[in-house]
């Protein structure tokens, strides 16, 4: 009897361990990818906890390339993607929702004697070509019209992002054929370049203002945008001086598309895990009110309807 007993005690204990974990993968919530969607992705599963107490987060950031290999693998439950999504990725089975927009930044350092001067000139699209994939430049007064004799250092991402597919996309080519100084993740892109009184380099927004003071962070610059392309960086082309600013001008399409996107929430297949659909659901919903504070652009309206329509189908 005793014997019994205890088989009958243990087997009890496995089964009750066994349901305990099931439970708790059930409620816990996987993402993995985009530096860009990162900090945002924290904020929501923080405010998404006070309500749900139960649910549970692993994030973790490695470049958008890793969020779209680990969703597509099955290793986490969403993956964070900051680029367009490529027909190749569509054939493999990822589904996707529309969760937010902000912009990828050209930058260089604080302390270059050529700041000044982009400040008023900018360089447009095809100036940045000629310094990024064609690899014209090596020095600021190689560029017409800038007559500072001031070497230029160019840093780019090491890891498969979004950022650098964007920006990429932006002038015409892929991340492959971006020239530089390969550097892992948007944090050591942006050190990079404060690290170099020569650097430039490329920054999604959330990295290069300070979230607190509106302001840019200590060290790095804009490099405006010539949108227009008449030499100089007009009322309406500058837009750069705080985070506000360049948040709106984002929302308003001022900064040109790409290297203004949007970011995405992707999975092999739409989910199947009740705890995973009701969190999406609830960030293109109620989560959207934390999206401004946390340093992006909200999605319109009619974009939000969709995603919410695409959850529900």
């Amino acid at each position: 009897m005793r014997a019994t007993t205890i088989i009958l005690f243990l087997a009890g204990a496995v089964l009750l361990t066994a349901c305990s974990s099931t439970k708790k993968k059930e409620q816990t919530i996987s993402l993995s990818g985009a530096f860009a969607l990162y900090p945002l992705v924290v904020k929501w599963s923080e405010e998404y906890k006070k309500e749900n107490p139960e649910i549970r987060f692993n994030i973790s950031a490695g470049g958008a390339g890793k969020g779209m290999a680990d969703a597509l693998s099955g290793t986490v439950d969403l993956g964070m993607f900051s680029r367009a999504i490529a027909p190749a990725e569509i054939d493999k089975g990822v589904w996707w929702v529309a969760v937010t927009k902000d912009a990828v930044i050209p930058t260089v350092n604080a302390t270059n004697p050529v700041v000044e001067t982009l400040k008023n000139r900018g360089l447009t699209r095809n100036e940045f070509r000629d310094l990024y994939i064609e690899g014209k430049y090596s020095n600021w007064d190689q560029i017409p019209g800038i007559t500072i004799n001031q070497p230029i250092s160019v840093f780019t991402r090491s890891d498969a992002c979004g950022a650098a597919g964007t920006w990429a996309e932006y002038l015409g080519g892929t991340q492959e054929d971006l020239k530089g100084v390969g550097v892992f993740g948007d944090p050591g892109l942006a050190d990079a370049v404060v690290k170099d009184v020569k650097g430039v380099g490329f920054n999604n927004t959330i990295y290069l203002y300070d979230i607190k003071t509106g302001n840019k962070n200590l060290g790095i610059e804009v490099i405006p945008v010539d949108v227009n392309e008449n030499g100089k960086i007009d009322d309406e082309e500058s837009f750069y001086d705080t985070f506000e600013q360049i948040l709106a001008a984002i929302a308003e399409g001022k900064y040109p598309s790409p290297p203004a996107r949007e970011l995405y929430l992707v999975s092999k297949g739409k989910p199947v895990k009740k705890a995973t659909l009701d969190f999406l659901k609830w960030v293109v919903t109620t989560g959207q009110q934390f999206v401004p504070e946390a340093g992006y652009v909200p999605l319109t309206s009619s974009k939000l309807d969709e995603q919410v329509f695409k959850l529900n189908q």
